[in-house]
């Protein structure tokens, strides 16, 4: 199977299994591009997709990536790849071998995944915008730093916040993102700094 017969598939089978979720496509994180990005209440969760046209080429600088940005990851493959995918993700890392039987996607869990040792709090938080950090230090009661960097309210957020509330809270931004008041927002922080509002490409919507 390839990568394009399995993505409808599979996002039938996460909504299936995990209900809650939202999902981004093709998310920039390190040196690569996830296939997806799951996020649901407990955290990020990766999925590097391999169909049965695909190689393990570029998967060892793949995995190092998820495994800073993602609390949990899987690997999906198609048939071809069952029998020796665990070779080559780490032993934390979930497996899902995807097949067509008589017209008919199936997916299986051949792994379960744990929880990965490797993730950082310091990594999720770049993927934020200005306007969801700046929801997070209103919501913690935290000066708005309006002349600051991005990089100085990131760091501030890790050092004024609890980890485990400020993932939480992370979580719930990815959630509700919305990428047209996000743009409200943005213009709308640029003036208050009589700061140009730099014009940005079109961004699709990468969720399900």
């Amino acid at each position: 199977m390839y990568d394009a017969e399995i993505r409808e598939p599979l996002f039938d089978y996460l909504d299936e299994v995990f209900g809650k979720n939202r999902i981004f496509e093709e998310k920039i994180m390190g040196r690569s591009r996830a296939d997806l990005v799951m996020v649901l209440d407990s955290g990020i969760v990766g999925l590097e997709i391999k169909s049965d046209a695909d190689n393990y080429e570029r998967l060892e600088r793949q995995t190092r990536d998820y495994d800073k940005f993602c609390d949990y990851n899987y690997i999906v493959v198609g048939k071809s790849h069952q029998k020796h995918v665990a070779e080559h993700v780490p032993d934390c890392w979930g497996i899902l071998v995807v097949s067509e039987e008589k017209g008919t996607v199936q997916i299986e869990l051949q792994r379960e995944p744990v929880k990965n040792p490797k993730c950082k709090l310091q990594q999720q938080i770049k993927w934020l915008w200005r306007t969801e950090l700046n929801h997070l230090l209103e919501k913690n009661q935290l000066p708005a730093y309006k002349q600051k960097s991005k990089k100085f309210v990131q760091n501030k957020l890790l050092e004024k916040v609890e980890a485990e509330q400020l993932h939480s809270q992370m979580m719930e931004e990815l959630f509700e993102r919305d990428y047209e008041q996000w743009r409200i927002e943005y213009e709308e922080y640029k003036k208050a700094q009589n700061k140009p509002v730099r014009k940005k490409r079109r961004m699709r919507k990468m969720y399900k």
